[in-house]
């Protein structure tokens, strides 16, 4: 069943047999928060949840939920719809697009995932129960997802599923498009490196990158791993390998998610993203330091 705006959505809450009237949460509780679109660092829109149900047609989309290892049905807008709308077609033409959320989580995803597979922005639980869910990956973490978050339509697509909760950033607070080289200036390997660097840095951008910094470069939620020592320095590497593999077999009750265990040749990533970091341990830049 297609729901084609809040505003059905809403009206179809309050004639429910039960007879009890109530609101969904997520959609008012939340409306006082404003979502930022950027264009390569320049404001676009500022828009409440009140303000984007007007500009997309919401629809009750089912998806294997990653976080929690089962099916959900949210209420959620088609990205493109709402993309369209805010940057006109323009945002096709970019390179990526950084989500900011409010617990310093900033994935940076490529713009051809986005053409390629349907994407949307959850605003809601479909059964009326609070858009939360307990994050089996960080310890059971009970999260809230509001006011939106990032979800594939992925129940048909291998690729998807083997990307595990990669790409699914919740908590969204900013949506910017940017060309990656631009916006991380001091993350990529320099000089001439293998081949093996070279994929160990698409796997960092992929699974590193949203959490951690390089050179002040990154998400804000876990730690730096360059400067002013890498990671590589103060870490055994059989050390590093169980941190990336199995976080919980080095430190008890850590909300740092292993490497998902659907990723494709799980063991060769963790050592090329190794390489990469022992790379940047020869590229370390001062984030205070005007590049």
């Amino acid at each position: 069943m297609k729901i084609p705006g809040s505003s059905y959505y809403i009206l179809f809450l309050l004639i429910l047999s039960s007879g009890n009237i109530f609101l969904p949460a997520p959609a008012f509780s939340q409306d006082g928060i404003n979502i930022e679109f950027k264009d390569q660092g320049s404001i676009v829109r500022t828009l409440t949840l009140t303000e984007l149900s007007n500009m997309a047609d919401s629809i009750p989309l089912k998806v294997f939920e990653a976080h929690e290892k089962r099916e959900r049905i949210y209420h959620a807008y088609p990205v493109r719809q709402l993309l369209d709308a805010i940057f006109g077609k323009s945002w096709e033409q970019s390179e990526e697009i950084v989500f900011t959320s409010t617990d310093g989580y900033q994935p940076s995803i490529p713009v051809a995932r986005f053409l390629s597979h349907d994407a949307y922005f959850a605003f809601a639980s479909a059964d009326g129960t609070p858009f939360t869910l307990i994050n089996i990956l960080q310890n059971d973490e009970l999260v809230k997802l509001g006011p939106l978050y990032l979800v594939w339509d992925n129940l048909q697509s291998k690729s998807l599923l083997n990307d595990g909760a990669s790409g699914m950033p919740y908590q969204v607070i900013g949506i910017e498009t940017t060309i990656f080289s631009i916006r991380y200036p001091n993350l990529s390997p320099v000089g001439k490196v293998s081949p093996q660097v070279k994929r160990g840095f698409l796997h960092f951008r992929k699974h590193c990158l949203a959490c951690h910094t390089i050179n002040g470069e990154g998400g804000g939620k876990a730690p730096e791993l360059n400067y002013p020592n890498s990671v590589v320095e103060y870490f055994k590497p059989d050390y590093l390998v169980r941190w990336i593999e199995n976080p919980t077999s080095i430190r008890y009750n850590t909300t740092m998610p292993a490497l998902a265990k659907e990723t494709p040749n799980r063991a060769q990533v963790i050592q090329e993203i190794i390489a990469y970091l022992k790379a940047m341990s020869a590229a370390k830049h001062d984030p205070k330091r005007i590049p």
